[in-house]
């Protein structure tokens, strides 16, 4: 078991870096006040993504990558620091076409497309050319659970219909969002287990019948891209816009989960990361009652357990891309456990870490003059995003219980009866 990046992976965090150093955080002001004014994407968005393209700093995150497709082919362990760097600045991801939900969407079109399917959809995210989103959440059922959901889908001749509402869809109000992979529930699903009564379907955003009823906020927090709500009205698309199998898509968005989850972990510590530089840098520079914050014995402790904690947060995530690496070497159980545990922890994580930072800017930290602010919340939105804290830790614990399951009574020598002290037992020679 070997966490260490490949030296193609450690050459591209330099490059990349070296590269967000010298070309984006010099355009992070001008990104700000371009969305404030409503001119999303930012003009100058293209020029750098076509400069990341030319650097060949370009869909890293996708090991499937075949050879005739752009970018750089890299498994999810190479690719984890990677996301960590793009993490410190938000808009970062989508200079080097890594950015949610299509780099999951791409996965699934990678692995589940029809050849027609992946000329239309496929190619032009890759090439960034487009955007789309991931239809999966629902305002009327717990999502979390997603045999749960109620938009429906039944055929018609050759034809598919969607009907339904779904929300907080992300990536919807991009302007160039072209696609929606809608998560529905079947028609005819009666009979079915309850993990085979889904289908995913590739909806035009364009298509008659689909609404975008609102961009929501999350935590006042207003997304250019959006968390958007959408409504399904008789959406008719041909019967060729079915991604996979009838019926598999509940398995389908499950396997789109491991990867992504990564990449959202690993971006969470990229912010986690800077939010203690900033307050280290804050520390050392703002005095109170007469001496440095840094010499103070609660700001020390505050700084410690945050670099003890990130450390331990980046290990758990690279165990998680370690075992996606692995295949179907890797016991797919423990990888689900495995990958619910860092969304837990990265999501706790990052509320500690920000807030901690935030204690020690002092009234600076609540404001927009720093990024701790934006971290914070969107680190209380991570608890929920992805399913809340409570499901993954049920994920974990069941893991556990089938494990003490399949050993019952193992444990049993461990323990010590007042007889066994009496009578030990005689060594033999």
């Amino acid at each position: 078991m070997d966490f260490a990046p490949s030296s193609l992976a450690r050459e591209l965090h330099e490059r990349l870096t070296a590269f967000m150093d010298r070309y984006l955080l010099p355009y992070n002001a001008a990104w700000h006040a371009a969305v404030a004014a409503g001119d999303y994407p930012p003009p100058f968005l293209d020029d750098l993504k076509a400069l990341a393209l030319e650097e060949g700093l370009w869909n890293l995150f996708l090991p499937t990558l075949r050879e005739d497709e752009p970018g750089t082919r890299l498994c999810n362990l190479d690719y984890a620091p990677l996301a960590e760097a793009m993490g410190r600045l938000p808009w970062a991801a989508e200079v080097f076409n890594c950015q949610a939900p299509d780099t999951g969407n791409i996965e699934l079109l990678h692995r589940f497309a029809t050849p027609a399917q992946r000329a239309r959809w496929l190619q032009p995210l890759l090439q960034g050319q487009t955007r789309s989103a991931f239809a999966m959440s629902e305002p009327d059922v717990a999502s979390s659970d997603p045999t749960n959901l109620q938009t429906t889908v039944r055929r018609e001749g050759d034809a598919l219909v969607l009907s339904g509402r779904k929300w907080f869809i992300t990536g919807a109000a991009h302007p160039r969002c072209r696609l929606l992979i809608v998560l529905c529930r079947n028609a005819d699903a009666d009979g079915a287990s309850s993990h085979a009564r889904h289908s995913m379907v590739l909806v035009p955003a364009d298509a008659p019948g689909v609404s975008i009823v609102r961009n929501i906020s999350v935590l006042h927090h207003h997304a250019p891209e959006g968390h958007c709500e959408i409504l399904l009205q008789g959406v008719r698309v041909p019967a060729d816009h079915l991604l996979g199998d009838w019926g598999a898509g509940f398995a389908m968005a499950q396997a789109r989960l491991g990867p992504g989850r990564v990449h959202h972990c690993m971006r969470t510590i990229g912010q986690c990361e800077l939010a203690l530089r900033l307050a280290t840098e804050r520390a050392l520079e703002r005095t109170a009652f007469g001496k440095p914050l840094a010499e103070q014995a609660n700001v020390q402790e505050w700084l410690a357990e945050s670099r003890i904690e990130i450390d331990q947060a980046r290990l758990l995530v690279l165990h998680a891309a370690w075992l996606l690496d692995q295949g179907d070497a890797a016991d797919a159980r423990q990888v689900r456990a495995q990958v619910a545990a860092i969304k837990l922890v990265a999501a706790r994580l990052q509320q500690r870490v920000v807030d901690r930072a935030m204690q020690i800017f002092g009234a600076m930290g609540l404001s927009p003059d720093t990024p701790l602010a934006a971290f914070w919340t969107w680190g209380r939105a991570l608890r929920l995003m992805d399913g809340p804290d409570e499901v993954h830790l049920r994920t974990v614990a069941r893991h556990e219980l089938a494990r003490a399951r399949a050993g019952l009574g193992d444990s049993g020598a461990w323990f010590t009866t007042p007889e066994q002290m009496r009578a030990p037992p005689h060594l033999s020679t």
